[in-house]
């Protein structure tokens, strides 16, 4: 069973807030800016290896990215837009990205994606990043349920799911399409306020 923090008592009703800054014991999750644009291209965007098992293919030129962060910049003109760059808090480098990627009704559900650059991997950035969008969405925002979906093959992002406590909802065949064109099945989880508060997984 898994082991969370009680809810932050809140003075405000539910709603959207937009992608504000949150912070962990070593990360801090911020708005991205065009001048991430050479981190974000040799960290993990450039990588197919990063991008393996998710719909966009591997950027080619680090002018794509800057072109991709201007428009990033200006979604975060929207309340309901939530799009982070996965910093760390000693140096402030983004060495990742996580964020709502699809929205369902008003206050129902949203899905979360999120890549992280290979270095980093194995070393608790994710689970740590994703643990706080989940307790920010669900207790902040007022969002009922976060889901998640992963490539079959793709276990290791299942296991980040699991460790914040997100419960497996079953396989969805031939959900999506990668990058590089090929169809494949996903593995659904999701947790909502209840489940988090009390660690029924």
């Amino acid at each position: 069973m898994a082991c969370f923090r009680c809810p932050r008592p809140r003075g405000r009703a539910p709603g959207h807030r937009g992608t504000v800054r949150l912070e962990t014991k070593r990360l801090i999750l911020r708005r991205f800016s065009v001048s991430d644009a050479a981190d974000m291209f040799s960290t993990w965007a450039s990588d197919p290896e990063v991008t393996r098992y998710l719909t966009w293919r591997p950027h080619e030129s680090v002018l794509f990215t800057e072109q991709l962060l201007f428009e990033w910049e200006r979604l975060y003109e929207d309340p309901a837009y939530y799009h982070w760059a996965i910093c760390l808090r000693e140096s402030g480098r983004p060495i990742g990205s996580i964020g709502v990627v699809g929205l369902s009704g008003e206050m129902g559900s949203v899905s979360v994606g999120y890549c992280l650059g290979r270095a980093f991997w194995n070393m608790g950035y994710m689970t740590e990043a994703l643990s706080e969008v989940i307790r920010f969405l669900l207790y902040d925002v007022g969002i009922k349920t976060v889901k998640s979906y992963h490539a079959v093959l793709n276990t290791a992002s299942g296991r980040v799911m699991q460790k914040c406590g997100m419960r497996r909802r079953g396989r969805i065949f031939q959900h999506c399409r990668t990058g590089d064109g090929v169809q494949t099945d996903v593995e659904a989880y999701a947790i909502s306020k209840r489940r988090r508060m009390f660690g029924l997984i």
